[in-house]
């Protein structure tokens, strides 16, 4: 069994979003046994896919796994999966993935580039939670709810430089939502390249800082688009390793668009 790690939402080998990526020869095996794989590569996500018969509305199967647990949706781990199967020759063209947020397209670029198609989150505006600020180690000015399929509190910061200098209690944030929280504040200085930089802090599935995120983005899109006023933006992930993402909001669906670099591959003796 093959077995690669791919660093997605970057052109370069050792930033982005790392990921685990298996492509399975049938179905998937038990969940306890795709856990253990997970755990033992221990990254943000492994992606675990199976190609599936013809004439139907997806051509594979794709699940993603924290070294936690399952998860609803994972953007870089699917661009990571779809990379795998454009650069080996394993699929052409649009690929359509049957997940648990539905399906998902990943379209390859002629730059080199694939533009993922998710579901764009829904937001609700919810009061600051009491502590959230002393857990994030800052003073939110909004909050929102993203809605079940990625489970974020969504909090703006005052400025760039309050995301930058966050040092949150992840225990503690722990309590505010299913999956965890994303910092978020407009970019100070756009002629940098981005609009919006954001971090998110997941310590509910077993991550503290996520690198980027995609899954993410589609709370940010709408959220950044309805106050700057544009349906394209870039986002900065302001992790140490750092990542960004091209959105485009299209309704209920958004666009995330970025490349991804494999750096190991190797072969899975335990199966």
């Amino acid at each position: 069994m093959r077995i690669r790690i791919v660093d997605a939402f970057t052109d370069r080998p050792f930033a982005g979003n790392p990921a685990g990526v298996l492509l399975l020869d049938d179905s998937f095996p038990d969940d306890d046994r795709l856990q253990n794989i997970a755990l033992e590569v221990n990254h943000a996500e492994t992606a675990f896919a199976h190609r599936l018969p013809g004439g139907g509305e997806a051509d594979w199967a794709l699940r993603w796994f924290t070294p936690a647990t399952e998860v609803n949706m994972c953007g870089h781990a699917t661009l990571a999966t779809a990379h795998v199967l454009h650069s080996t020759g394993a699929h052409e063209g649009p690929v359509r993935f049957a997940t648990r947020s539905g399906v998902l397209t990943a379209t390859p670029g002629e730059d080199g580039s694939i533009t993922l198609d998710f579901p764009t989150a829904p937001l609700t505006p919810v009061g600051l939670p009491d502590g959230v600020a002393e857990a994030l180690g800052a003073e939110p000015v909004s909050a929102f709810d993203t809605g079940p399929n990625i489970g974020d509190l969504l909090l703006e910061l005052p400025d760039e430089k309050a995301v930058h200098a966050l040092r949150p209690d992840h225990k503690a944030l722990a309590a505010y939502s299913a999956r965890g929280v994303i910092a978020t504040a407009r970019a100070e200085n756009p002629a940098l390249g981005y609009d919006f930089v954001s971090r998110c802090f997941f310590p509910n599935v077993g991550i503290d800082e996520d690198p980027v995120t995609g899954s993410a983005h589609t709370a940010l899109a709408p959220y950044w688009s309805e106050r700057l006023g544009r349906t394209r933006l870039t986002g900065l992930q302001a992790s140490p390793r750092s990542g960004r993402v091209r959105t485009e909001l299209r309704g209920e669906r958004t666009l995330l668009t970025g490349r991804a670099v494999t750096v190991i591959e190797g072969e899975l003796l335990a199966w």
